[in-house]
Protein backbone atom coordinates (compact mmCIF):
# COMPACT_ATOMS: atom_id res chain seq x y z
CA UNK A 1 0.00 0.00 0.00
CA UNK A 2 1.33 3.37 -0.77
CA UNK A 3 2.09 5.76 2.15
CA UNK A 4 1.21 8.86 2.72
CA UNK A 5 4.10 12.01 3.87
CA UNK A 6 2.90 15.31 5.20
CA UNK A 7 5.44 18.09 5.68
CA UNK A 8 4.55 20.45 8.49
CA UNK A 9 5.86 24.14 7.78
CA UNK A 10 6.98 23.87 4.15
CA UNK A 11 9.91 26.68 4.20
CA UNK A 12 12.74 26.57 2.48
CA UNK A 13 14.01 23.05 3.89
CA UNK A 14 10.87 21.95 3.23
CA UNK A 15 9.88 22.64 -0.04
CA UNK A 16 13.57 21.30 -1.03
CA UNK A 17 12.52 18.14 0.70
CA UNK A 18 9.13 18.42 -1.35
CA UNK A 19 10.72 19.15 -4.42
CA UNK A 20 13.36 15.90 -4.10
CA UNK A 21 10.96 13.51 -3.24
CA UNK A 22 8.98 14.74 -6.45
CA UNK A 23 11.80 14.64 -8.54
CA UNK A 24 12.42 10.91 -7.10
CA UNK A 25 9.22 9.41 -8.22
CA UNK A 26 7.31 10.07 -5.41
CA UNK A 27 3.92 11.15 -6.61
CA UNK A 28 2.28 14.23 -5.61
CA UNK A 29 -1.07 12.78 -4.51
CA UNK A 30 1.13 11.02 -1.98
CA UNK A 31 2.79 14.37 -0.40
CA UNK A 32 0.60 16.82 2.09
CA UNK A 33 1.61 19.96 2.93
CA UNK A 34 0.68 22.40 5.68
CA UNK A 35 2.07 25.82 5.88
CA UNK A 36 1.32 28.95 8.51
CA UNK A 37 0.10 31.36 5.49
CA UNK A 38 -3.16 29.88 3.15
CA UNK A 39 -0.76 32.34 0.27
CA UNK A 40 2.07 29.89 1.04
CA UNK A 41 0.01 26.74 0.60
CA UNK A 42 -1.23 27.75 -2.41
CA UNK A 43 1.85 28.42 -4.00
CA UNK A 44 2.55 24.69 -2.87
CA UNK A 45 -0.13 23.65 -4.50
CA UNK A 46 0.25 25.63 -7.73
CA UNK A 47 3.86 24.33 -7.92
CA UNK A 48 4.28 20.73 -6.68
CA UNK A 49 0.92 19.41 -7.52
CA UNK A 50 0.34 18.64 -3.42
CA UNK A 51 -3.10 18.73 -1.18
CA UNK A 52 -2.33 21.28 1.41
CA UNK A 53 -4.05 20.23 4.61
CA UNK A 54 -4.91 21.96 8.29
CA UNK A 55 -2.40 19.97 10.99
CA UNK A 56 -5.00 18.31 12.05
CA UNK A 57 -5.88 16.76 8.63
CA UNK A 58 -1.82 16.13 8.12
CA UNK A 59 -1.85 13.94 11.50
CA UNK A 60 -4.65 11.71 10.64
CA UNK A 61 -4.44 10.96 7.00
CA UNK A 62 -0.06 10.69 6.18
CA UNK A 63 2.13 7.66 7.28
CA UNK A 64 4.97 9.93 8.29
CA UNK A 65 5.00 13.20 9.39
CA UNK A 66 7.47 15.83 8.62
CA UNK A 67 7.83 18.34 11.20
CA UNK A 68 10.15 21.22 9.50
CA UNK A 69 9.03 24.24 11.78
CA UNK A 70 11.51 26.56 13.48
CA UNK A 71 12.57 25.67 17.20
CA UNK A 72 10.84 27.89 18.87
CA UNK A 73 7.62 27.15 17.13
CA UNK A 74 7.81 23.26 17.82
CA UNK A 75 5.87 23.46 21.03
CA UNK A 76 3.09 25.29 19.87
CA UNK A 77 2.81 23.00 16.29
CA UNK A 78 2.81 19.84 18.44
CA UNK A 79 0.10 21.02 20.97
CA UNK A 80 -1.75 21.27 17.59
CA UNK A 81 -0.97 18.00 16.42
CA UNK A 82 -0.99 15.29 19.85
CA UNK A 83 -4.38 14.71 19.70
CA UNK A 84 -4.79 13.89 16.57
CA UNK A 85 -1.18 11.49 15.76
CA UNK A 86 -2.06 7.84 16.08
CA UNK A 87 0.64 6.02 18.73
CA UNK A 88 1.77 3.75 15.33
CA UNK A 89 2.19 7.02 13.33
CA UNK A 90 6.09 8.24 12.34
CA UNK A 91 7.13 11.48 13.34
CA UNK A 92 10.17 13.27 12.27
CA UNK A 93 11.66 16.30 13.43
CA UNK A 94 14.00 18.63 11.35
CA UNK A 95 14.08 21.34 13.55
CA UNK A 96 17.86 22.06 15.21
CA UNK A 97 18.66 21.03 18.90
CA UNK A 98 15.72 19.46 20.10
CA UNK A 99 16.07 15.75 21.44
CA UNK A 100 13.08 12.98 20.40
CA UNK A 101 12.54 13.08 24.08
CA UNK A 102 10.65 16.38 23.91
CA UNK A 103 8.28 14.62 20.79
CA UNK A 104 8.26 11.39 23.04
CA UNK A 105 6.69 13.73 26.00
CA UNK A 106 4.36 15.05 23.85
CA UNK A 107 2.92 12.61 21.28
CA UNK A 108 1.09 9.24 22.78
CA UNK A 109 3.07 6.55 23.95
CA UNK A 110 5.34 4.72 22.11
CA UNK A 111 5.10 6.99 19.35
CA UNK A 112 8.49 6.62 17.18
CA UNK A 113 10.51 9.98 16.60
CA UNK A 114 13.05 10.04 14.16
CA UNK A 115 15.83 13.51 14.61
CA UNK A 116 17.05 14.56 11.47
CA UNK A 117 19.45 17.42 10.74
CA UNK A 118 19.36 18.64 7.39
CA UNK A 119 21.99 21.43 5.70
CA UNK A 120 20.82 24.01 2.98
CA UNK A 121 22.61 22.54 0.30
CA UNK A 122 19.62 19.91 0.27
CA UNK A 123 18.18 22.91 -1.99
CA UNK A 124 20.96 21.95 -4.61
CA UNK A 125 20.55 18.10 -3.57
CA UNK A 126 23.74 17.67 -2.28
CA UNK A 127 22.48 17.90 1.49
CA UNK A 128 23.72 16.35 4.56
CA UNK A 129 20.91 14.29 6.62
CA UNK A 130 22.35 13.50 9.87
CA UNK A 131 19.59 10.83 11.38
CA UNK A 132 19.18 9.93 14.81
CA UNK A 133 16.60 7.17 16.36
CA UNK A 134 14.25 8.14 19.03
CA UNK A 135 13.38 5.56 21.78
CA UNK A 136 10.43 4.07 20.24
CA UNK A 137 11.87 4.19 16.34
CA UNK A 138 13.04 0.66 15.33
CA UNK A 139 15.05 -0.16 11.46
CA UNK A 140 12.24 0.05 9.28
CA UNK A 141 11.55 3.51 10.79
CA UNK A 142 15.57 4.93 9.89
CA UNK A 143 14.86 3.01 6.52
CA UNK A 144 11.46 5.00 5.77
CA UNK A 145 13.33 8.20 7.08
CA UNK A 146 16.26 7.55 4.37
CA UNK A 147 14.22 6.89 1.84
CA UNK A 148 12.48 10.34 2.07
CA UNK A 149 15.93 12.08 3.04
CA UNK A 150 18.14 10.31 0.46
CA UNK A 151 16.85 12.82 -2.70
CA UNK A 152 18.38 15.53 -1.89
CA UNK A 153 21.43 14.43 -0.61
CA UNK A 154 23.63 11.82 1.67
CA UNK A 155 22.18 10.69 5.23
CA UNK A 156 24.27 9.24 8.02
CA UNK A 157 23.34 7.93 10.85
CA UNK A 158 24.88 9.14 14.47
CA UNK A 159 23.80 8.06 18.10
CA UNK A 160 21.54 11.06 19.33
CA UNK A 161 23.99 12.06 21.68
CA UNK A 162 26.20 12.95 18.57
CA UNK A 163 23.91 14.89 17.08
CA UNK A 164 24.90 18.63 18.37
CA UNK A 165 28.19 18.16 17.28
CA UNK A 166 26.70 16.96 14.11
CA UNK A 167 24.59 20.40 14.23
CA UNK A 168 28.06 21.93 14.42
CA UNK A 169 29.61 20.51 11.60
CA UNK A 170 27.38 19.70 9.18
CA UNK A 171 24.41 21.72 9.91
CA UNK A 172 26.14 24.51 10.34
CA UNK A 173 28.97 23.69 7.90
CA UNK A 174 28.28 25.48 5.03
CA UNK A 175 28.30 28.59 6.27
CA UNK A 176 31.99 28.12 7.54
CA UNK A 177 33.00 27.59 3.75
CA UNK A 178 30.52 30.72 2.35
CA UNK A 179 32.71 32.84 5.07
CA UNK A 180 36.16 31.39 3.83
CA UNK A 181 35.04 32.51 0.08
CA UNK A 182 33.78 35.92 1.29
CA UNK A 183 37.18 36.03 3.00
CA UNK A 184 39.18 34.71 0.15
CA UNK A 185 37.73 36.84 -2.33
CA UNK A 186 38.33 40.36 -1.23
CA UNK A 187 42.00 38.85 -0.72
CA UNK A 188 41.41 38.43 -4.59
CA UNK A 189 40.32 41.76 -4.83
CA UNK A 190 43.33 42.96 -2.75
CA UNK A 191 45.61 41.77 -5.04
CA UNK A 192 43.91 43.06 -8.18
CA UNK A 193 41.55 40.71 -9.54
CA UNK A 194 38.14 41.79 -10.29
CA UNK A 195 35.44 40.68 -7.76
CA UNK A 196 33.70 38.63 -10.40
CA UNK A 197 37.02 36.72 -11.67
CA UNK A 198 38.14 36.24 -8.07
CA UNK A 199 35.23 34.53 -7.08
CA UNK A 200 35.07 32.08 -9.70
CA UNK A 201 38.57 31.08 -9.37
CA UNK A 202 37.45 30.07 -5.45
CA UNK A 203 34.57 28.49 -6.31
CA UNK A 204 36.37 25.89 -8.88
CA UNK A 205 38.73 25.59 -6.59
CA UNK A 206 36.59 24.86 -3.81
CA UNK A 207 34.61 22.81 -6.11
CA UNK A 208 37.65 20.26 -7.32
CA UNK A 209 38.81 20.24 -3.74
CA UNK A 210 35.73 19.01 -2.43
CA UNK A 211 35.22 16.18 -5.12
CA UNK A 212 38.92 15.38 -4.65
CA UNK A 213 38.96 15.03 -0.90
CA UNK A 214 35.06 12.96 -1.75
CA UNK A 215 36.67 10.25 -4.59
CA UNK A 216 39.79 10.19 -4.11
CA UNK A 217 39.99 8.67 -0.48
CA UNK A 218 42.84 10.35 0.51
CA UNK A 219 43.41 11.96 4.02
CA UNK A 220 43.15 15.98 3.83
CA UNK A 221 46.79 16.25 4.87
CA UNK A 222 48.13 14.20 2.15
CA UNK A 223 45.87 16.38 -0.44
CA UNK A 224 47.09 19.26 1.28
CA UNK A 225 50.89 18.24 0.87
CA UNK A 226 50.83 17.60 -2.85
CA UNK A 227 49.54 21.34 -3.20
CA UNK A 228 52.66 22.39 -0.70
CA UNK A 229 56.01 22.56 -2.62
CA UNK A 230 59.37 23.31 -0.13
CA UNK A 231 59.68 27.14 -0.06
CA UNK A 232 56.65 27.76 -2.21
CA UNK A 233 53.96 30.16 -2.33
CA UNK A 234 51.51 27.28 -0.68
CA UNK A 235 53.97 27.07 2.39
CA UNK A 236 54.30 30.88 3.18
CA UNK A 237 50.53 31.05 2.97
CA UNK A 238 49.65 27.89 5.62
CA UNK A 239 52.72 29.97 8.02
CA UNK A 240 50.36 32.52 7.87
CA UNK A 241 47.03 31.00 8.52
CA UNK A 242 48.98 29.23 11.47
CA UNK A 243 50.26 32.44 12.68
CA UNK A 244 47.06 33.93 12.89
CA UNK A 245 45.70 30.70 14.85
CA UNK A 246 42.60 30.14 11.99
CA UNK A 247 42.89 26.52 13.11
CA UNK A 248 42.44 27.00 16.63
CA UNK A 249 39.53 29.86 15.70
CA UNK A 250 37.80 27.49 13.79
CA UNK A 251 38.07 24.18 16.23
CA UNK A 252 36.59 27.46 18.64
CA UNK A 253 33.65 28.37 16.37
CA UNK A 254 32.35 24.69 16.41
CA UNK A 255 32.12 24.09 19.89
CA UNK A 256 30.31 27.22 19.97
CA UNK A 257 27.77 26.14 17.72
CA UNK A 258 27.72 22.89 19.28
CA UNK A 259 27.20 24.99 22.68
CA UNK A 260 24.23 26.74 20.94
CA UNK A 261 22.56 23.79 19.62
CA UNK A 262 22.21 22.25 23.02
CA UNK A 263 20.86 25.51 24.38
CA UNK A 264 18.47 25.22 21.78
CA UNK A 265 17.62 21.46 23.15
CA UNK A 266 17.51 22.98 26.72
CA UNK A 267 15.41 26.39 25.70
CA UNK A 268 11.71 26.94 25.88
CA UNK A 269 10.54 25.25 22.57
CA UNK A 270 11.97 21.36 24.81
CA UNK A 271 10.32 22.75 28.04
CA UNK A 272 13.52 23.31 29.97
CA UNK A 273 15.72 27.12 30.44
CA UNK A 274 18.26 28.36 28.56
CA UNK A 275 22.12 27.85 29.99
Amino acid sequence: MTQKVAVLGAGKIGEALLSGMIRAGWSPDDLLVTARRPDRAEELRKRYGVEPVSNGDAAKRADTLILTVKPQDMGTLLEDLAPHVPADRLVVSAAAGIPTGFFEERLPEGAPVVRVMPNTPVLVDEGMCVISAGKHAVEQHMLRTEEIFKPVGQTLRVPEAQQDAATALSGSGPAYFYFLVEAMTDAGILLGLPREKAHDLIVQAAIGAAVMLRDSGEHPVKLREAVTSPAGTTINAIRELENHGVRAALIAAIEAARDRSRELGTGPASGGKRA
